[in-house]
């Protein structure tokens, strides 16, 4: 994720996650840096995790990441639910502003994800 500088600075920051685990991220995002803490609160080996902010920018964030395998090819679905604060412009925010950046943030991580997944298996 170089052009937000996306990395994990404390909690679990190696390894897999497990449940309980809390990892603390610092991401560059419109010219600032942004520090979020996430804790895994419910975890299903190997199909389903969820993390949700315990610390960080939004009102409140639950992500939920579901994985299937069909025909050998792992595919995974996202559901990210989030809340600014300061209601009712949050609101606003949330619709106009922070929705479509997050789709597409998202979109590039799992983008990323994909192919460092692929690479290692290309690998092995």
């Amino acid at each position: 994720m170089g052009h937000t500088r996306e990395r994990a600075i404390a909690g679990k920051t190696e390894g897999l996650l497990e449940l309980g685990d809390e990892v603390t991220w610092r991401a560059w995002h419109w010219g600032l840096w942004w520090n979020l803490t996430s804790r895994i609160t419910e975890f299903e080996f190997p199909v389903y995790f969820c993390d949700e902010m315990v610390k960080g920018p939004f009102e409140s964030m639950h992500h939920e990441h579901h994985f299937v395998e069909t025909e050998g090819i792992t595919h995974m679905r996202d559901l990210f639910l989030f809340e600014s604060p300061f209601k009712p412009i949050g609101r606003w925010v949330d619709q106009w502003i922070l929705k479509p950046y997050m789709t597409r943030l998202l979109k590039s991580r799992n983008r990323f994800l994909k192919d460092q997944v692929e690479s290692r298996a290309a690998v092995s």
